[in-house]
């Protein structure tokens, strides 16, 4: 740690002015060299107060999305405890399976601000604009291959839960992994795996989540939001990826637990905004009405038709009554 981010922690750590002599006398500095530091961090965009006698004090910080800013709100074990931070990249799935093709460590995470070859489910390409957050997630389960697709469904959860609690905006998932907020997305995930005929050789979890755009192309405006549109505050992106990770790692260790959704799927089908709604099921070209119950173990989405028939839908495209264009 340089002298400069010893000098901004000296400022993050107390809530009064601090002298230019205490910062002096720890750092072993003259006052033209702390006043420089100071300058700097201005230039970053921190505000500090500065009055003569009684010191310097960090008024509000800027909002920046990197490795540092990131690592100060977290608090998990392992996830995220290596992050790879590109200010633009093509695609942070495509950086963390470079990686996993090399046996990196797992719970490293790939940050960027902005993609150039974001893609999403089916093959469509992600516009990826700078506010927002993405990254991918690479992760070494030690399970069947028919289990990775859960992983995309905890991944929902961590970030319906982290938006919940750090922004308090009122998030459902639309299964099986859109993140919504007042019947638009707000997230894409999109899961990536390595398999051989039985087992998984890594996972990666690449995610997108709407922060602070404040415009969509027309194309996807009726469908699409982000957090700063929907609460009217800016999203400190740091803050809110360090939680992202909080929860995820929460609720992994719990899947890897049982290899299943056997203790999640009760809290996953309290965000299922699908939950009993009608929805339209299209597989092979062919479309049913039919009323969504929830997930079971598996993280197949149980539906019942109009004789209360169940059945489980594993894939298949599934649209909401109410979302996405679909009334």
């Amino acid at each position: 740690m340089n002298n400069k981010e010893i000098i901004l922690n000296m400022l993050k750590g107390k809530n009064d002015y601090i002298s230019g002599q205490e910062i002096c006398d720890k750092l072993s500095l003259s006052r033209t060299a702390v006043w420089k530091h100071i300058k700097t961090l201005k230039n970053e965009g921190y505000e500090i107060a500065s009055v003569n006698n009684r010191g310097y004090k960090l008024v509000s910080s800027p909002e920046v999305l990197d490795e540092r800013h990131i690592k100060e709100y977290l608090n998990t074990k392992w996830l995220g405890r290596e992050i790879i931070y590109f200010p633009e990249t093509d695609s942070t799935n495509i950086q963390a399976k470079r990686l996993g093709e090399t046996d990196h460590k797992n719970g490293t995470v790939v940050v960027t601000k902005m993609q150039t070859a974001g893609r999403g489910r089916r093959g469509k390409s992600w516009i990826s604009p700078e506010g927002n957050i993405y990254f991918s997630i690479l992760l070494y389960p030690d399970v069947r291959v028919d289990r990775a697709s859960m992983i995309t469904l905890i991944a929902a959860m961590a970030v319906a839960k982290a938006i919940r609690e750090i922004e308090g905006l009122e998030t459902m998932i639309k299964w099986p992994n859109d993140v919504v907020a007042d019947g638009k997305k707000l997230c894409g995930i999109l899961t990536e795996s390595s398999t051989d005929l039985e087992y998984i050789q890594y996972v990666v979890v690449g995610i997108g989540i709407n922060c602070n755009q404040e415009e969509f192309d027309k194309e996807i405006r009726d469908m699409a939001t982000s957090i700063s549109l929907q609460t009217g505050i800016e999203v400190n992106r740091s803050r809110l990826l360090a939680k992202v990770f909080d929860c995820f790692e929460d609720y992994y260790e719990t899947f890897m637990k049982t290899e299943d959704l056997t203790e999640l799927s009760g809290e996953y089908n309290e965000m299922l905004i699908n939950r009993g709604c009608e929805i339209k099921v299209i597989e092979k070209g062919q479309e049913r009405i039919l009323k969504a119950l929830g997930i079971n173990e598996m993280g197949a989405l149980i539906v019942a038709d109009s004789d209360g028939r169940t059945e489980n839908i594993i894939s298949g495209e599934v649209s909401v009554r109410g979302l996405y264009g679909y009334v």
